[in-house]
């Protein structure tokens, strides 16, 4: 874990709380000799490996050893971020030598959004089908454009949507990607590379394809820092066999499962828990995305066996697919974090999907404080999603040591002020335009309201360009 000396304004004695967020007792004077800290440059280039974000009205650790209640929360503190890693959290720290320092004061810091579930690729049917159900929106949008969109489309599909989603907050993304040749995966994971977001490949393959799985992740996957891989799966049983191979490459290669499970109620007939029991899939390294129709008991063997899912709240809606139950999940003790679920999303927007994830439940129950609260909602969106794919070790808080994923929360504006319950603001307030600043790994992405090298026009109209080439093929 990364140290550092930082320093309060009194001599009281630390407590459990200060010290383990990095707080010390050092006066500010009595600091290293060093140079002055630098400010944050106007343009953003500089990535500078130190940066104090200084004077937060608010800071949301999601840890509750490092703040007040469940969600960890600090007025008036600094974050102090060195070599990619959160090093402290508190009140008057000191800048080490050479730091950036980032005036944050009035605004809200909290760790970045963890989107648990995404088909980035799907920017290219943004809007399409909106009259249909989840079948109809797979034949006539989904299955009708993936072969027609090339490696080099395939490369500005994806920048799109991943700069979208890291603009509005998501640090951390798990696609889900559709069966493409080796030449196109490698423009998928190079545009999800350029963008800085730390990114989960899970990848499906055919049957006669499964050989590319472990190319996937050793040529392209493990030399890049953030990346990881899943291995992405079909559920049912007459794709048992493929679920068996598939299964076994992912324990060989040490990855989890991801597979969409009972999205609508017709999926029913495919009998996917069923197929997950034989395929000896259930467990902890299975994601389930969806999983809306589960039965009493599928919901007890799925928490029995600690599987995780992936609820997107906005997709179920556009879909017509139904409703989770999510108060059921957690009564069982289910991981679940939060998804946007690619086309069916249309945008980037974590704020929406918490905010439809607990409007749901409460107009389906009418009870305002059934599960997800917004306390909850907020950590599902952050350290829950985390937990769901084995890095709560590395994200999903502001805990020193924890790798530097951080935004930046503007409430200065005219959808989030005034002032009367921050926390709660926002979920029912906030929106991307409401997100400053967005660091991955210590490195600002996003800054001032911008993303840092970034030609967003560009980006628009290379998107356009790609769409072009598609419908020309239609």
């Amino acid at each position: 874990m990364t140290s550092t000396t930082n320093s309060a304004a009194t001599a009281r004695p630390p407590s459990r709380r200060t010290v383990l967020a990095g707080i010390g007792a050092v006066p500010l004077t009595m600091g290293t000799a060093a140079a002055a800290p630098r400010p944050e440059r106007p343009d953003g280039h500089d990535h500078a490996p130190t940066t104090l974000l200084r004077g937060a009205e608010l800071v949301l650790t999601m840890d509750p050893a490092l703040g007040e209640g469940e969600l960890g929360t600090l007025e008036r503190a600094d974050v102090l971020m060195r070599d990619g890693r959160i090093a402290g959290v508190g009140r008057r720290l000191t800048a080490p030598a050479g730091a950036r320092v980032v005036d944050v004061s009035g605004m809200l810091v909290l760790p970045g959004f963890v989107d648990l579930h995404n088909h980035l690729w799907q920017s290219s049917i943004r809007g399409g089908c909106a009259g249909q159900d989840l079948y109809g929106w797979l034949a006539d949008c989904n299955r009708a454009t993936l072969p027609r969109i090339g490696p080099e489309d395939m490369h500005r599909f994806v920048r799109l949507a991943a700069l979208d989603a890291l603009r509005a907050g998501v640090t951390t993304v798990v696609d889900w990607v559709h069966p493409i040749p080796f030449d196109t995966s490698e423009q998928y994971v190079r545009a999800l590379d350029r963008t800085g977001l730390r990114f989960v490949y899970a990848m499906a393959h055919d049957a006669d394809d499964l050989d590319l799985v472990p190319r996937v992740k050793k040529e392209l996957l493990d030399p890049l820092p953030l990346a990881s891989a899943q291995v992405s799966v079909h559920a049912g049983m007459a794709a048992l066999d493929q679920l068996r191979r598939s299964r076994e490459i992912a324990r060989d290669l040490g990855l989890m499962l991801n597979s969409h499970v009972l999205e609508n109620r017709g999926d029913r007939e495919q009998e996917p828990i069923r197929s997950l029991r034989a395929a000896d899939a259930l467990g902890p390294d299975l994601l389930m995305n969806h999983a809306i129709h589960l039965t009493d008991e599928e919901i007890a063997e799925i928490a029995g066996a600690d599987v995780r899912v992936a609820h997107c709240p906005l997709s179920n809606m556009r879909l017509a697919s139904g409703i989770i139950r999510l108060p059921e999940l957690r009564k069982r003790g289910v991981k679940a974090g939060l998804g946007h679920d690619g086309g069916t999303n249309d945008t980037s927007d974590m704020f929406n999907v918490m905010k439809a994830a607990v409007g749901l439940q409460r107009a389906l129950h009418q009870d305002a404080e059934v599960h997800p609260t917004i306390p909850a909602v907020l950590r599902m969106a952050t350290l829950g999603g985390a937990e769901c794919i084995h890095l709560a070790d590395r994200i999903g808080s502001l805990t020193p040591g924890k790798r530097a994923d951080v935004v930046v929360l503007d409430p200065g504006t005219l959808n989030f002020a005034p002032r009367f319950d921050w926390t709660s603001q926002i979920v029912l307030n906030g929106q991307p335009g409401n997100v400053s600043h967005v660091y991955v790994d210590g490195r600002a992405r996003k800054a001032r309201g911008s993303l840092v090298d970034v030609d967003t026009a560009e980006v628009v109209r290379e998107a356009e360009r790609a769409a072009d080439h598609i419908r020309a093929t239609a």
